[in-house]
C-alpha cells in the first residue's frame, strides 16, 4: 500500500489557477484533489472522463 499525504504532493499548474494535486495517476484511473478558496471557481470546461465532486 502506498500512503500519500496531500500536503506533500506537488501543486499542478492548471488553466483554472487553483490548487490541484494528483494523488493517483495510472492508465486506468486518476485521482486529483482540487481545493478552492472562497470566491474561487473553475472555468467552464468539458472533461473527457467521469468526475466526482465532494
Amino acid at each position: 500500500m502506498n500512503i500519500r499525504k496531500l500536503n506533500d504532493m506537488e501543486i499542478i499548474k492548471t488553466a483554472h489557477g487553483v490548487d490541484a494535486r494528483n494523488l493517483y495517476d495510472t492508465d486506468d484511473a486518476m485521482v486529483t484533489v482540487i481545493t478552492l478558496t472562497p470566491g474561487q471557481n473553475l472555468k467552464r470546461h468539458i472533461t473527457p472522463v467521469d468526475v466526482v465532486f465532494n
